[in-house]
Parts: C-alpha cells; structure tokens; sequence
C-alpha cells in the first residue's frame, strides 16, 4: 500500500512540473507576443499618426484600409471563423467542451495591430489577452495529460500578456482571477504565478520601456471626499462606456450588408477623429500630452476636454462595432486621465482648493479601468505599476472601489460578462 502511495505521490509531483515547465513555456511566449505587438504598434500607430499632422484629410482613408484589411484576413485568410474576443476566453475557462484554437493567435495579433495603427479608437491589451490565452490553450493540447490543466494554462497565458503589455506582475496575476477564474488549487496558483514571472523577466531585460512618466511626490489628506468625488464620476463613466459598446456592438451587428458596415464605421470613426484628433488609435500619446502640460491647464480648455470625454466612447464603440479588434482598458485609461485633469481643473478654479493635478490623472485612470472591467484591485497594481511607485495606493484604492461600486449599481456587468451571458 505505502509503495503505491508513494507511486502516485512520484506520478503527482512529476505531472505537477510538467504543468510549471509548460507554464514557464507559456509565460515566455506570451510576453515575446504581447513585446512585439507593442513596439510594432507604437512604432506604426506614431508614423501615421505624423502623417495625419501633415494632411489631416488622411484620416478619411487610414480607418477604412484598417478595417477592410481586417475584413479581408478574416474572411480569406481564417475562413470567417467565429472572432468573439474575451467571451471566447471566458467560454474557455469556465466550459469545459470549449477551447481557443490555434488561429486565435495570428487571427488577434494582427487584427489588433491593424485596427490601432489605422486609427481605431482602442487598445491593443484584449487582442493580447486572447493570443496569450490561446498559446496557454495550446500547450495544453500539444501534451495529453496536460488537457486536464487548461484552464490552468490559460489563465497562465493571458496574465502573461498583461504583465508584459504594463510591466505589471501583480496586476496580470490579479486579472486572471479578478474575471476569469476562481480557482484556488495550489497548483493554479502557481501556475500563473510561474508565467508571470517568467513573463516580467523577459519584458524587463529585454523590451522595458516606461509607457508615462509620472511626476508623484505627495497627496494631502484634505483631498479625500475629492476623491470619493472623483471615484463617483468615474463610476459613470465607466457605465457609460461599457453601455456605449454594446449598443454599438448591437446597431453595427444589425447590419446585413458587411460593405455598409465597415464604410459607415469608418466614416463615422474617421469624422470624430478629424475634429478630435486625440481619439486616434490608443490615446496614450494624448494621455502624455495631458501629463505635460497638467499644470498649466487653464480652465478655458475644459469644454474642449469634456468634448474628448463624451466621444472617446464612442470612437471606441465604433470601432468595435464596425469590425476592429480591442477593448476597453487603453480607452478607459485615456477617459479617466481626462476625468482626472477636468474634475482637478474645476475644482481649483472654482474653489481654490489646490489640488494637485497629476494625482488626479494618475487616479482617475484606475478608477475608470476599475468601473470599466470590474476588476478594482488589477486597476489599482497596473496604474501604481505604470506609475512606477505606490505614493497614491490609499487614493487609489477609495476611487478604484467606489467607481467599482458606483458602476455596479448602474449595470450589474461588465462589456466582458454581459457577452459571456448572451454566449
């Protein structure tokens, strides 16, 4: 009896490993994935974005090759295989006769690629995350015995492409049981911890670079019901986003004629940006231009920043609506650096209360994130890692909480979970 024990114990432990080696593997992958489509995109995404200073008409075009390259590649090229994005993933984990097959990985690289870098008002990070999670999906078919460790893997392969998009190992350890999982074997656990590690060290010694630099030195306590404030107005923006998409996933999803759609989106994507031009692909290069010059906004510009703050959402929402890959985290970051600076801008100038406008960007940008995926504690890691100090933790958390609560209260979902319902 004890030498059977101490069989299944070997067989255990060695099967165990497996799944770590195959963890690592996975991690490694995912961020030399998640790198590359980062620096090609920024690279990209600023060379058109020079173009459109020098003839600003360009953008009548840029958002319409994007999008008809999408449609081509996915109807030639994948054969118009089933594109759900996130819910596909949810499905993944949470189904056990569900898998993310192979094609997901070029299929999201370079849809996600050509829909930022021709203009479309979103982010890289969900195209990352379903690639990521695929490779995961993979390794566990690659090896038999491995197929009874998806989930394992694929939770291990999509905090990976979050660790690596942010340089955030906490926040992509959090993301993977904030939305997707709950699990809570030893195993799981170290599983995604061993991608994430792996995943962090390749992007910090091969691929680091700082996305914002954030000068934070200090917060006053008599600034807290302000960020309660600013919490609660993230919240509604937040619901605001998240409803914005669907409604626009579901009018686009109307259309019976693909031509229509992806003419109609691009045009109307391509007016707002005309008139708006940091609506353009991420926005990150507009969330650095809010950084440099956060001091000296005067409160003349905020109608002009209210304007980007209603319509980003709706960028956003066309583009996904129209045919382009993304999500919500590079829009929600850019809505809640804009919040930030407004409710800031306001606030002095109308009560002289001498808040400090860079800790109400930095804040605004977790709350936002925190409302938009339902996930307050990746929102609070990821924007104190982007940040790259943890000066405004106590802040943060109040707005990340109450924006989560607030956004709850409104809608009881968030874009990620009310697909995987209609699913």
């Amino acid at each position: 009896m004890k030498i059977e024990y101490n069989s299944y114990a070997a067989r255990k432990f060695r099967r165990s490993l497996a799944v770590l080696l195959a963890a690592a593997i996975t991690g490694v992958l995912s961020a030399i994935l998640a790198d590359t489509l980062k620096v090609i995109t920024e690279h990209y995404e600023e060379l058109f974005f020079s173009a459109l200073q020098k003839n600003k008409f360009l953008i009548f075009l840029l958002p319409l090759i994007g999008l008809a390259t999408i449609y081509v590649l996915r109807h030639f090229l994948f054969h118009n295989k089933a594109n759900k994005g996130i819910k596909e993933v949810l499905d993944t984990v949470n189904k056990k006769n569900n898998s993310l097959p192979s094609y997901k990985i070029p299929s999201h690289y370079f849809n996600g690629l050509l829909t930022v870098i021709f203009g479309g008002s979103t982010g890289i990070e969900v195209s990352t995350v379903v690639s990521t999670a695929a490779i995961g999906a993979l390794s566990s078919r690659k090896v038999y015995y491995l197929r009874k460790y998806r989930t394992d893997l694929v939770c291990a392969g999509l905090a990976a492409g979050v660790t690596a998009l942010f340089n955030a190992p906490i926040a992509g350890f959090l993301f993977a049981f904030e939305v997707f999982t709950k699990r809570k074997s030893k195993l799981h656990t170290a599983s995604v911890v061993t991608a994430v590690l792996t995943s962090y060290l390749i992007t910090r010694f091969f691929f680091f670079k700082q996305l914002f630099h954030f000068n934070i030195t200090e917060w006053h306590g008599r600034a807290f019901p302000y960020f309660i404030l600013l919490g609660i107005l993230a919240g509604l923006n937040a619901a605001y986003l998240t409803k914005s998409v669907l409604f626009f996933k579901k009018l686009f999803g109307s259309f019976q004629n693909d031509y229509l759609r992806i003419i109609g989106g691009s045009l109307l994507l391509s007016i707002l940006v005309f008139f708006i031009p940091h609506l353009y692909g991420e926005g990150y290069e507009g969330i650095r231009h809010v950084l440099e010059n956060v001091q000296k906004t005067p409160v003349t510009l905020v109608l002009p920043l209210l304007a980007v703050l209603l319509f980003k959402p709706i960028a956003t929402s066309v583009t996904l609506g129209a045919g382009g890959d993304g999500g919500v985290f590079a829009p929600s970051l850019f809505i809640g650096a804009f919040l930030g600076l407004i409710v800031c801008a306001l606030l002095n100038h109308f009560f002289g209360l001498g808040l400090i406008p860079v800790n109400f960007v930095l804040i605004g940008m977790a709350a936002v994130l925190s409302g938009s995926i339902h996930a307050p504690f990746t929102a609070i890691f990821l924007v104190c890692a982007m940040a790259d100090n943890y000066i405004l933790f106590i802040p943060i958390v109040i707005a990340c909480l109450v924006s989560r609560w607030v956004a709850g209260k409104i809608l009881p979902y968030s874009v990620y979970t009310y697909q995987s319902k209609l699913g």
